[in-house]
Order: structure tokens, then C-alpha cells, then sequence
């Protein structure tokens, strides 16, 4: 969704993800049914983990305060938790979420480690190492895992493998919106080891930490433990707890987690929820204030339902039920995505068949003299003497370009409007020649600002900053400069990288671009 909103300007929605399949008709009556699937399936995702940590919660305030187990406690903590979460919702994604999130963050890394001290050090850190083999070894055959020849076995597949499965795959649709709003300007690298690879790698150290430290007490026969855990795992964890020394100050910090674990996911759930059921044109916005307050209300609402109406059990089986959709929209995006790099791919190939000089991001370099190459080396500009280029040269050279076209009796736009910028700073002249294909052509230079080198020279920068002119076209930042080229280079680099996406609308038919239209309302040449 990060892709599709910060490279091809759309709007920061699991719709938006489906443009390359469906096109045109994401706006339409299939594209409200796939939001409103999205927004339903991540109600009930969210709503199913507000009940299942609320009932352990319930336990945790049990045990500090003495307060009796049961519904009544229940909802009163949901009600005081939903209090919590719209003061924080209301208080933006900078301030609120994070700092929750850094709180929560630190709480259960503190402990962690005291677990990981006071409890069987060695054997925790070898059990960490051998499951971290037996998983990488056993995981192909558990992917096709289904207790086939186990009789009885279902109802446990229903309980725990599937559910797990509809629970995160509910999830799907709101945390991946969190993370792309959250993760502007990241590469696809960068992404996937930040929000991918690092919380595998922190589930294995948790999984491995605290799941272990349970099974060395029924290692070591501590068989009343073992069935408290298989018939309550909620009061299996405070029985844990309660055997390391120090128990009530652990028990205050891993129920102080959990609530806060709680808020956090409300918080952010009320955020995504109000996004999905808006139209936000800017990826960079969030819905209204009163959108997520109402949303994280009706999530509280439905948590104390479905609590009344047969706790956890029926919070599992709505899951089940929600989470198909879901599964089937998560799968046309991973093809969605697949085909969108596809056609990135392609049409970075054409600029590089039109011009075998290329910079690292596949973007071409105009040309240029030697001199003129010399002169951006030694140079260091101001952002006053970035603007008066800007104005001098390159505008009336889009200017007089966006002419030509027009007078060809193309429909052209040229206003200073945000793009596809990832991350470069929106905003600056625009060229835009509509088109029959599926993305139009785009041509938008913005003032970058640079750090200068550090090194020291008779030419060393006198500011710690410099501005560049960097070319944004369809497929993101080209990467390169336009800073001291003439009127003419600036035309001719026009004209390149428009002959270079004409070689990829007319190139291999895997690309497929003759199947749906422009993402931002295209109407062809008049």
C-alpha cells in the first residue's frame, strides 16, 4: 500500500493496492467492497485482541488488587482502556502511538531480561539456538502439516491453526496500512528488514525466552503447572511469573505490558479504521479526530458483545469467518504488487535501452560538458540560488515543452501539485501528458535538500546543507541532478525520458499496461 501511495500517487488504501489487477474499477463499486471487507475484517481483528487481552488483564488485576474475576471487571477494564485510547488517538501519530509504543517497548525488554537473568540462563540460550534450528529444518514439512492421519484432530486445527491464521491475516489490512504510513521514504529493503525480519528475529527471542522458562518447570515435573497452563493459559502466565523471585513487581510490570500492548493496538486500529472509511487524497494525513473516536468506541462496544455473548470462543469463531475475505484480498495484492514491479521494471528497462548511461537507481544522466560536470562537483547551492535555477531555467523549459504538446493536441497539466515523491519533497513544476496507458507521464523536478561533503578544500561548502534539482517521473526519483544544465539540456532530458516511457507502453506484452487505465484520472490525448 506504501508502494502504491508514495510511488504511484494514490491514496494510502488496500484498494489502491489492487490498481494493477482491477484499474478503473477500484474507484467503483468493487473497489467499496474490498474497503469495506478490509475495514470489517480489521474490526473484528482488532476487536478479537482487545477480548483475549482483556480476559488477561482480568487475571493480572486479579492478582495485584484482589479484584474478582469476571465479566464486570472485564468490561470496566475495556471502558477504562478505550478512555486511555482516544486520549492518545486524539493526540496524533507522533505523540501518541509512539510514545506508547516506546513505553510498551521498554516494559517488556525489561522483562525479558529479568526472566532471562533470574531464571535458567544456560538452558534458556541453548533452547534458544536448537529452536531456532528446528524451525528453519522442520518448516517446509510443517507448511503442509495437517494431522491428516490423527484422528480427532480438527477441532485442534480449528482452535489454534486456523485461527491463528484468519487472526493475523485479519490484521493484514490494519497493520499494513500502520507501516506504510509510518515508513515514508524507506526502501523495499529497508522495509522488509525493519518490519519484517527484525520482529521474526524479537518473536523467536520472546517465543524462545518465555515458552521455554514454562516448559523447564514441566521438564522438571511440575505437572500442576502443565495442566494450569492447558486448561487457563491466561492464568498459566501469571503461575509462571509467580515463580521467579520478585513475583509481585513482575506481575505489576507484565500486566503494565499488556495494557499498554492493548492501547497500542486500539490506538493504531482506531487510526487505520478512520483512514479506511474516509477518502484521504495525501498518504502523509490521518482521518478526523471524531472518525476515530467513534471507531475505537464501536470496537470497545463489540469486544464487551462478544464478551457477553461467549467470550473468547465466539471472538475466535467471528475471526474465522471475517478472516476469509481477508485472505483472498491479502493473496490479489501479492499478485497486484508482483505485477506493479513488473511494469516498474519494465519501464526502468526502456529508459535504459533509450540511454546506456545509468546511475544506480536506473535513472539516465543527461548529458553534459566537461566543464559543466566539473562545475556541479565543485558546487555547493544555496536554496536562494537552487530557486532563481528553477525559475530561470527549468520552468520556461517545461514551459515551452508543455507548449509543443499541447499545440500536438495533447491534454497537458502543469501546476505545482504533490507527486509521487517517496522521499522528496513534494511540490515544484510539473509536467503531466496524459495518456492511453496505464500510467501517465509525469515529469516533476523538486528542491532536494542535500548534507554537503565533510571533506575540507579550497572549494569546501561554507553551509552544512545544498539544494539539488532531482527529476521525478512515474516511477519515482531519477536520482540525479538537473543544477547547472541549460535550457536546452533540460529540454532534451524531457525528451528522453519521454521517449523512454513511450518504449515501454509499446514493449513486451507482460506488462499488460493496455489492461486498465491511469491512477490519476487519465483521459487520453484530445
Amino acid at each position: 500500500m506504501g508502494y502504491f501511495a508514495y510511488r504511484w500517487g494514490m491514496p494510502l488504501s488496500i484498494r489502491a493496492a489492487l490498481y494493477p489487477l482491477l484499474g478503473k474499477r477500484v474507484k467503483g463499486p468493487i473497489g467499496h467492497g474490498i474497503s469495506i471487507l478490509a475495514l470489517v475484517g480489521t474490526v473484528f481483528g482488532v476487536a478479537t485482541t482487545m477480548g483475549i487481552g482483556v480476559v488477561l488483564l482480568n487475571v493480572g488485576f486479579s492478582k495485584l488488587f484482589g479484584f474478582e474475576e469476571g465479566l464486570t471487571l472485564q468490561i470496566a477494564l475495556v471502558v477504562g482502556a478505550v478512555v486511555l485510547t482516544i486520549l492518545a488517538t486524539t493526540s496524533g501519530v507522533d505523540r501518541g502511538i509512539r510514545w506508547i509504543s516506546e513505553l510498551n517497548l521498554w516494559s517488556a525488554v525489561a522483562m525479558m531480561a529479568f526472566i532471562l537473568i533470574a531464571g535458567e540462563t544456560a538452558f534458556l540460550l541453548n533452547a534458544l539456538v536448537e529452536n531456532l534450528g528446528q524451525f528453519f529444518v522442520t518448516l517446509p514439512a510443517r507448511m503442509f502439516k495437517t494431522f491428516a492421519y490423527v484422528p480427532g484432530s480438527s477441532d485442534w486445527m480449528g482452535s489454534w491453526t486456523l485461527f491463528f491464521w484468519a487472526f493475523w491475516l485479519a490484521w493484514g489490512p490494519f497493520v499494513g496500512v500502520f507501516l506504510a504510513r509510518i515508513s515514508r521514504g524507506r526502501t523495499l529493503r529497508e522495509f522488509v528488514i525493519a518490519a519484517i525480519t527484525v520482529p521474526v528475529l524479537c518473536d523467536f527471542i520472546i517465543v524462545s525466552f518465555f515458552g521455554n522458562s514454562a516448559l523447564y518447570e514441566v521438564l522438571q515435573g511440575n505437572t500442576a503447572f502443565a495442566e494450569l497452563a492447558v486448561q487457563s493459559p491466561e492464568r498459566g502466565w501469571y503461575a509462571l511469573l509467580e515463580l521467579f523471585p520478585g513475583a509481585t513487581i513482575l506481575i505489576a510490570l507484565a500486566t503494565l505490558s499488556g495494557l499498554l500492548f492493548y492501547i497500542t493496538s486500539a490506538n493504531s486500529g482506531a487510526m487505520v479504521m478512520s483512514n479506511f472509511s474516509t477518502s484521504i487524497p495525501d498518504p502523509s494525513e490521518d482521518g478526523p479526530k471524531w472518525l476515530r473516536i467513534f471507531w475505537a468506541v464501536l470496537t470497545a462496544v463489540l469486544t464487551i458483545s462478544m464478551l457477553i455473548a461467549g467470550g473468547v470462543i465466539t471472538m475466535e469463531y467471528a475471526t474465522l469467518i471475517f478472516g476469509l475475505p481477508v485472505t483472498i484480498i491479502v493473496y490479489l495484492v501479492m499478485f497486484s504488487f508482483s505485477k506493479a514491479l513488473k511494469i516498474e521494471r519494465a519501464e526502468r528497462e526502456g529508459t535504459v535501452l533509450r540511454r546506456p548511461s545509468v546511475t544506480p537507481s536506473g535513472g539516465h544522466i543527461p548529458e553534459r560538458s566537461w566543464k559543466q560536470r566539473l562545475g556541479q562537483m565543485l558546487a555547493y547551492p544555496s536554496k536562494r540560488e537552487t530557486e532563481q535555477f528553477l525559475e530561470r531555467v527549468v520552468r520556461p523549459a517545461l514551459n515551452d515543452v508543455a507548449n509543443e504538446f499541447e499545440r500536438q493536441g495533447y491534454k497537458i497539466d502543469r501546476d505545482n501539485i504533490p507527486h509521487i515523491a517517496g522521499d522528496i519533497d513534494v511540490g515544484g513544476p510539473l509536467l503531466k501528458v496524459s495518456t492511453d496507458a496505464q500510467n501517465d507521464f509525469y515529469y516533476q523536478v523538486s528542491m532536494v535538500e542535500t548534507p554537503s561533503p565533510t571533506f575540507s578544500g579550497k572549494m569546501s561548502p561554507v553551509s552544512d546543507v545544498y539544494y539539488r534539482l532531482e527529476v521525478t517521473t512515474q516511477t519515482g526519483s531519477g536520482g540525479y541532478d538537473l543544477m547547472g544544465l541549460t535550457k536546452q539540456q533540460v529540454i532534451d532530458d524531457v525528451l528522453e525520458q519521454y521517449e523512454a516511457y513511450l518504449t515501454f507502453i509499446t514493449s513486451p506484452p507482460e506488462t499488460d499496461v493496455s489492461t486498465t487505465t491511469a491512477a490519476v484520472g487519465v483521459t487520453g490525448k484530445s
